[in-house]
């Protein structure tokens, strides 16, 4: 079994306006189911969690959902909320009331966006996230390697709360040694509540166009060693990972990136941890 954690869709660009920047062509074009399954079935991906795409409105909750609704392989969504929003408790409900509202598994915000390095320590955030939690799901932190301390101390302040780390947390992977040396003690202290989950993830961007598997192991081995295999998944951030590498490659690239470990942590790796956390059910 092989549980992709995290991609995208977008199967129209109505409210996508980030993919109107620089450099993004190769991405600035629909992404519907279809074009998913054919990706699954050429990888022997057999689930996935479809996760919010940066468009950063409600209504786009409402079409990932009827699109999990209508494609068998996706398990569970990741929708976008306001985290800082007062009525986060009533936005959850409404979500599951649409078409295909029992995929919903978690929210998230883009506080990668938020300039504010401690975004998460707000007052009004942490009544989101604190609902989030009431209301069971997991919430998906998308965040910058300067965010991993605010990130570490909500963790810290929510115990009830499932947490994600998305993309490691977006190291400088493409600055090497450097980029390790930064990222690495906010990482882990992070990853010192048990409760935080990390997504093997969006490496491939963070890389950079001239990256290599050798690029990549010195971040994933950290990541195994301060999670463990029980909290890490996969996740091919598909099509965003299309600016440097396709679908296979990325698959490819992690199998090359782990350390040495046994069958069952690689099952965790693949599918154990998803499906605990999300707690997703499985076709």
């Amino acid at each position: 079994m092989i549980i992709d954690a995290h991609h995208h869709l977008w199967p129209n660009l109505d409210g996508y306006t980030w993919l109107d920047g620089p450099g993004l062509e190769r991405i600035r074009r629909p992404f519907a189911p279809a074009d998913l399954t054919t990706e699954l079935a050429a990888n022997g991906v057999d689930a996935t969690v479809l996760v919010e795409g940066g468009r950063c409105h409600p209504d786009e909750a409402a079409l990932l959902l009827r699109l999990a609704a209508q494609t068998g392989p996706i398990a569970g969504v990741v929708a976008w909320i306001d985290v800082a929003a007062p009525d986060v408790t009533a936005e959850i409900d409404r979500y599951r009331q649409l078409e295909g509202g029992d995929r919903l598994v978690g929210v998230r915000s883009q506080v990668q966006g938020e300039a504010d390095p401690d975004y998460l320590d707000r007052a009004d955030v942490r009544r989101g996230l604190a609902a989030i939690a009431a209301a069971g799901l997991v919430f998906d932190l998308v965040v910058r390697a300067d965010q991993l301390p605010a990130a570490a101390r909500a963790a810290r302040a929510l115990p009830g709360l499932r947490f994600v780390l998305d993309h490691l947390g977006k190291p400088r992977i493409d600055e090497g040694e450097a980029g390790l040396r930064r990222w690495r003690e906010p990482f882990a202290m992070l990853a010192g509540n048990s409760h935080v989950s990390c997504k093997l993830s969006g490496m491939v961007t963070e890389a950079g166009p001239a990256w290599s598997p050798d690029d990549l192991a010195p971040f994933v081995a950290v990541a195994v060693a301060e999670f463990g295999a029980e909290r890490l998944m996969f996740g091919s951030d598909w099509p965003v990972c299309l600016l440097t590498a396709d679908y296979h490659r990325v698959r490819k690239a992690l199998e090359r990136a782990l350390p040495p470990l046994r069958p069952h942590d690689l099952d965790e790796i693949y599918a154990g941890t998803a499906t605990r956390v999300y707690r997703l059910t499985l076709p």
